[in-house]
């Protein structure tokens, strides 16, 4: 579709949820692109992000924690081991888990990664005042934080 010709009726353009929709929508290419740079998917920074902060974890914990389906994220850990950004060992306290930890060369990328979303952020929220990025982050965290 071509944005140029993308008109949508007024009532909509009102709707909270469909603002929140299109701003997702926004938000998504911004950082999908920027991540597309270095050839990983949300998926992955996801991943390295999340054992970057809590440490190594099992292949399954990580994948219930991050929401991440069971066979999208075995493929994901897969990828992420192939290009050694992380490593996977069995667990020695059970043999049946898979215990995923972050090499250097994905703490790296990592800092990569983080720098591109960052810039992402920033060419998204360009229309707004820091004030009003703060504001706006604060909103949105009491929408999505509500039970």
């Amino acid at each position: 579709m071509d944005e140029r010709d993308y008109d949508p009726p007024r009532l909509l353009r009102t709707l909270p949820s469909w603002l929140l929709n299109r701003a997702a929508a926004a938000a998504s290419a911004q950082v999908n692109a920027a991540l597309a740079h270095e050839r990983v998917r949300r998926h992955h920074f996801t991943v390295l992000l999340a054992l970057s902060e809590g440490g190594p974890a099992s292949q399954a914990a990580l994948g219930r924690r991050l929401g991440i389906d069971r066979s999208d994220m075995a493929a994901v850990v897969a990828e992420l081991e192939r290009d050694e950004l992380i490593a996977r060992e069995r667990d020695p306290h059970d043999r049946r888990r898979n215990v995923v930890t972050l090499t250097p060369a994905g703490a790296a990328a990592l800092a990569r990664l983080q720098q591109r979303v960052v810039a992402a952020q920033e060419a998204l929220l360009t229309p707004l005042s820091a004030d009003e990025r703060a504001e706006l982050a604060r909103l949105l965290s009491r929408i999505v934080e509500q039970p």
